[in-house]
């Protein structure tokens, strides 16, 4: 019998993975994407406090439209962008979370570049 192979065991692995290399610090904190089939989310987080600095989702209840399309995830990188800019956060580290690095995770990417943030 042939078994499916489990697509979000192996997106938590490439997430540890990376997760090994790359940390977030107050001078420049990591941001983190979320991505499920409704929604996206994104933090920006202060690792070696252990500290979420500044949070974003289309799950919130400002956030009216459709959450699970590209639009949506660019809104949603400027709106991160705004919040960190508001606490003088200008630099961070990108952490796709072990997703591929295209459609929403990418627009949320370029939605924060956008808004200011640099990477």
């Amino acid at each position: 019998m042939v078994s499916k192979k489990d697509s979000n065991k192996a997106r938590l692995q490439r997430h540890k993975r990376v997760r090994a290399k790359i940390s977030g610090t107050a001078e420049r904190p990591r941001l983190d994407v979320y991505r499920s089939a409704k929604n996206i989310y994104a933090q920006v987080i202060d690792d070696v406090a252990g500290v979420t600095l500044v949070s974003a989702s289309t799950a919130e209840k400002d956030f009216t439209e459709y959450g699970g399309n590209k639009e949506a995830a660019k809104k949603i990188g400027m709106l991160v962008a705004e919040r960190c800019k508001a606490k003088g956060i200008e630099n961070v580290v990108f952490d796709r979370g072990g997703y591929l690095y295209h459609g929403r995770v990418k627009e949320l990417a370029e939605g924060a570049r956008e808004g200011g943030l640099q990477f």
